[in-house]
C-alpha cells in the first residue's frame, strides 16, 4: 500500500488481498490426493491473451498446479486462422477425466461466438464460472446446488437453492462456481470494508451505492447481479444506458424488505449524477481512451479498476479515499480456487457412482 500524501486517497495495490487466498489455495492443496490439473487453450495471437496464458502458467507452478498448455489456431502457427481446432480442444479435455479444469483465452471469434464455446466446455470443469447454468445461478441468487446436475447436457438451469440465511450448504449440496473475475472484485471490496460482516450473509452490501461501468456478460453484468444481491444498490452503465440493479421495492407502499433476487429497472439518471452519490466505482471498459472524469465522483468513494486498461484520470485519488488499479492477482486466486472446488465436486461424482 502506497503512502498518500496530504489529501490524497491511498494508492492500494491487489497484493495483500491475494496473499490471504494463495494462503487458502496453499491449504487446500495440501489435503489434495490428486494435483489438481488445469488445461489453458490458446486460439489467438493476440498480446494479452499470451500474457495471461503465461501469467496462469507461473502462477500454477509456484503454487503446485499442473498447468497444461494448448495452442491452436493462430497461436500455434501462423498460417491458421485465429480460432483454428478450440472447439475441439474443448471437447478433448471434456472427456480426459484427468483434467479438473479449462481455461480458454478469450477472446477470439466476438461476443456471440466466444459465447457459444463457452457453453461447449462442461461445466463440471469450467473454472470461470461462464457456463449458462451458473450464470442462471448467479441472476437468480443460486447459491447452491447438487455436483451431479453439472454432468446434465441439458441447457436447463441446474436445480439449486437460494439462501439469505446463512453460507454453509445444504447436506448433499455445494456452493455453485462464481465467474472469477466479478468474484475478485467482491473480494477486494470485502477486503476494504465495502461489505459488513455484522450484517446478515446474503445483505451485507446493503446501504452502499455502486457504480459499475460496463456491462459484458463476462465481468460487469454479473458483477452488478452479485453486488445487488448482497444487498447494494448498483448503477450498471453501458455505452447506450445506464439500468439500475436491486433487490429492494422501488415502491415505498411495498412491505416486503427485499425481493429474493435483484430486479433491474431502468435509470434516468445520467453518468455524472450517478457517480456524485457512487460510495464504490467500478471500470472495465476494455480502452485506453475511456476515463472516469475525477470530478465528478463522490468525496471519498473507492475506485477499482477492472480493465487491462487504466480507465481513471490520474488525480482519481484527489477523489477518491483508495485507488485499486488492478485486481488481476486476486482474478487467478479466484480461479484456482474454482478449480479446487470442481476438482472437489468431481470427486463426490464419482463416488457417488461407485456407490451406486
Amino acid at each position: 500500500m502506497a503512502a498518500a500524501p496530504e489529501g490524497k486517497g491511498i494508492l492500494l495495490k491487489a497484493d495483500p488481498i491475494a496473499a490471504a487466498f494463495r494462503e487458502e489455495v496453499t491449504s487446500t492443496l495440501k489435503t489434495c490426493e490428486t494435483k489438481p490439473k488445469l488445461v489453458g487453450i490458446l486460439s489467438t495471437s493476440a498480446a494479452p491473451s499470451k500474457f495471461y496464458a503465461e501469467f496462469t502458467r507461473k502462477q500454477c507452478e509456484d503454487l503446485g498446479v499442473e498447468f497444461i498448455l494448448k495452442k491452436t489456431g493462430a497461436a500455434l502457427s501462423e498460417e491458421l486462422s485465429e480460432g483454428d481446432g478450440v472447439e475441439e480442444a474443448i471437447l478433448e479435455a471434456n472427456v480426459d477425466d484427468s483434467v479438473h479444469g479449462i481455461l480458454v483465452y478469450f477472446p477470439i471469434f466476438g461476443p456471440q461466438q466466444d459465447h457459444y464455446l463457452q457453453q461447449v466446455i462442461s461445466p463440471m470443469k469450467d473454472v470461470e464460472g461462464l457456463n449458462f447454468k451458473f450464470h442462471y445461478n448467479l441472476y437468480h441468487n443460486i447459491r447452491f446446488l447438487e455436483p451431479k446436475t453439472l454432468l446434465e447436457t441439458s441447457t436447463a438451469p441446474s436445480q439449486g437453492t437460494s439462501t439469505i440465511d446463512g453460507e454453509v450448504p445444504p447436506a448433499g449440496m455445494v456452493k455453485s462456481i462464481i465467474p472469477c473475475t466479478p468474484l475478485a472484485v467482491v473480494k477486494c471490496l470485502e477486503y476494504l470494508g465495502v461489505y459488513n460482516r455484522i450484517l446478515p450473509y446474503g445483505d451485507r452490501a446493503y446501504g452502499k451505492t455502486v457504480t459499475v461501468i460496463n456491462r459484458s456478460e463476462v465481468v460487469g453484468r454479473p458483477l452488478a447481479a452479485l453486488l445487488s444481491n448482497d444487498g447494494a444498490r448498483v448503477f450498471s452503465v453501458d455505452i447506450d444506458s445506464i439500468q439500475e440493479y436491486n433487490k429492494r421495492p422501488q415502491a415505498s407502499s411495498d412491505s416486503t424488505r427485499y425481493n429474493p433476487r435483484h430486479v433491474v429497472h431502468p435509470c434516468h439518471m445520467t453518468l455524472q449524477e450517478i457517480l456524485a452519490i457512487s460510495d464504490v466505482v467500478v471500470s472495465a471498459v476494455p480502452s485506453a481512451n475511456y476515463k472516469v472524469t475525477t470530478e465528478w465522483l463522490k468525496a471519498g468513494c473507492i475506485c477499482l479498476n477492472v480493465a487491462a486498461d487504466k480507465n481513471f484520470e490520474k488525480d482519481v485519488r484527489d477523489k477518491a479515499s483508495i485507488y485499486l488499479p488492478a485486481v488481476g492477482k486476486v482474478t487467478i486466486l479466484m480461479l484456482l480456487r474454482n478449480l479446487l472446488r470442481l476438482q472437489q465436486y468431481q470427486c463426490v461424482v464419482r463416488e457417488g457412482r461407485e456407490s451406486n
